[in-house]
């Protein structure tokens, strides 16, 4: 076998493992949940700091974690600084689909960017809604890599359970308020309870929430402190020469209007203080903002490759949310086709003791190359999640569409 093959592996087989960082990928042609198990050689975790998933990205120790998102994501894993009482490492997931509607699944074990090994899961036939896909075991001193391919009854609560994870019951006395803009008997009146920090609490919140059309918004409760909110852009970053992704579902030739190999989206902020100033965060013009000081929005370092598979930041100084009035998010494909059901972008929102807050961008029409995607509104010291969504030809339009008043100048980064 060459450096540049990698070794396919049939469900049952096994392969040895370099003793150093890896990382494992997931690509699937629809949206699934993910999930790393660091396991005892009785087959349980120790902790829920050993469940690593899209509420909880990082084990306890951070050797361990999860990156992209839910149809292409990474596990990365330190295999030397595992604790020498992790006999494993499972790979799993679940989803409200059977495999054969989700379609097949790919594995692959990188070390860098080299590819090592490629697994498929095939789709055809399998009813399973949750997969045991792989695990990395120790042997001898050494680690090995095993695809597995095991259906598994029920989705991510009893697939977590199996391995020894306490999931929390939702609590509705503990819920926030969701505002929907379809009132009626479907409308959802409460949201799950936020993941436990403490020791004191073992068990772990399983929930996101994902706001569509019909569910558009979410209040989350005025607390005196938010924490450190991040904002991730994410989007479908799979090289056009990348063999073994499914065939579906990539950017195909989009890929092809981007020199590095994909195209760049960009994440930017209009920000409303109480006092009536407007700020702009954004890459363009180098405007990164503050976040100690006004305006209390930070982007983090931008990807100028597009490449990044963790995608682009922002972040919001939470305990400043009474200075406050509005964070307006928008994106734009800087590079790229404008062709955003093929980018297969998700905004996620991330507020400390709260489940994650998704939307994805996927209905942009072919030559609107700018999505006003959520707006986080102050209402009386609540934070109010509302989901946009509208596609524009540029900044000018959607500022011009949501009365911000800002001018605007052409820019390169």
């Amino acid at each position: 076998m060459s450096q540049n093959q990698p070794q396919q592996l049939v469900a049952g087989a096994n392969a040895p493992l370099p003793t150093d960082n890896i990382s494992l990928r997931i690509l699937s042609q629809n949206p699934i949940d993910c999930a790393a198990y660091r396991l005892t050689t009785d087959g349980k975790v120790r902790g829920d700091g050993d469940m690593i998933f899209y509420g909880q990205t990082r084990s306890d120790d951070g050797n361990v974690s999860f990156r992209g998102h839910d149809s292409d994501g990474f596990f990365d894993i330190n295999l030397p600084a595992q604790p020498t009482s992790i006999d494993k490492i499972a790979l799993a997931f679940s989803s409200g689909q059977t495999l054969a509607q989700i379609g097949d699944v790919d594995i692959q074990v990188l070390q860098g960017n080299q590819v090592l090994l490629t697994c498929r899961l095939s789709a055809a036939g399998r009813e399973e809604k949750a997969i045991i896909l792989a695990e990395c075991y120790r042997r001898q001193g050494s680690w090995k890599f095993r695809f597995i391919a095991q259906g598994f009854n029920g989705g991510l609560k009893p697939l977590s359970e199996h391995f020894g994870v306490e999931i929390a019951d939702e609590a509705p006395a503990q819920a926030q308020p969701i505002n929907t803009q379809k009132a009626g008997n479907n409308a959802q009146a409460s949201t799950p309870p936020p993941i436990p920090t403490g020791a004191t609490n073992p068990s772990i919140n399983l929930s996101k929430i994902t706001l569509t059309k019909n569910q558009s918004s979410i209040n989350l409760k005025k607390r005196d402190d938010f924490g450190k909110i991040a904002v991730n852009l994410n989007w479908n970053q799979r090289p056009n020469n990348d063999q073994q992704a499914p065939k579906k579902g990539i950017l195909g030739d989009l890929f092809k209007q981007h020199k590095a190999g994909g195209i760049d989206l960009d994440v930017g902020a209009m920000i409303h203080l109480k006092n009536g100033e407007k700020t702009l965060i954004q890459a363009l013009g180098n405007r990164f903002g503050n976040l100690q000081s006004a305006p209390y929005v930070l982007l983090r370092a931008d990807d100028r490759t597009g490449q990044v598979s963790g995608g682009e930041w922002l972040d919001i100084n939470g305990q400043q949310w009474s200075q406050i009035e509005e964070v307006f998010i928008f994106a734009f494909i800087y590079e790229g086709a404008p062709n955003w059901a093929q980018t297969d972008g998700v905004v996620t929102i991330h507020v400390p003791e709260q489940p994650p807050i998704e939307t994805r961008l996927t209905e942009g029409t072919g030559n609107l190359p700018m999505c006003a995607i959520a707006r986080l509104v102050n209402q009386q010291g609540s934070i109010n999640v509302e989901r946009i969504n509208q596609y524009f030809k540029g900044h000018q339009e959607m500022d011009k569409a949501f009365n911000w008043g800002f001018s605007w100048k052409r820019g390169r980064k």
